[in-house]
């Protein structure tokens, strides 16, 4: 094979996966027009991305289930969904 056929096989090699992981925790503080929810561990969820909505009823003190896609060592691309505990 020559070098230039292996460039397409090393492009496809070394590009980064996409995963989806998922964090849990109580809502801090939740700002529906911003479209931001801070957990209790002071972590950070801006929804502005259009990946996912809150749930209509969500607000401070709620448990929810954050499904978001990793981006290798690059922290999350977007928030795929939110579900509360009932």
């Amino acid at each position: 094979m020559t070098r230039l056929g292996l460039l397409p096989v090393l492009a496809l090699l070394s590009a980064t996966p996409a995963l989806a992981d998922e964090v849990s925790g109580e809502v801090l503080a939740f700002d529906r027009v911003a479209q931001i929810i801070v957990l209790e561990d002071k972590s950070v969820w801006s929804l502005s991305d259009g990946g996912a909505t809150a749930p209509e009823e969500l607000e401070a003190g709620d448990t929810v289930t954050i499904e978001f896609q990793t981006i290798s060592d690059n922290g999350f691309g977007k928030i795929l969904g939110i579900t509360r505990a009932e």
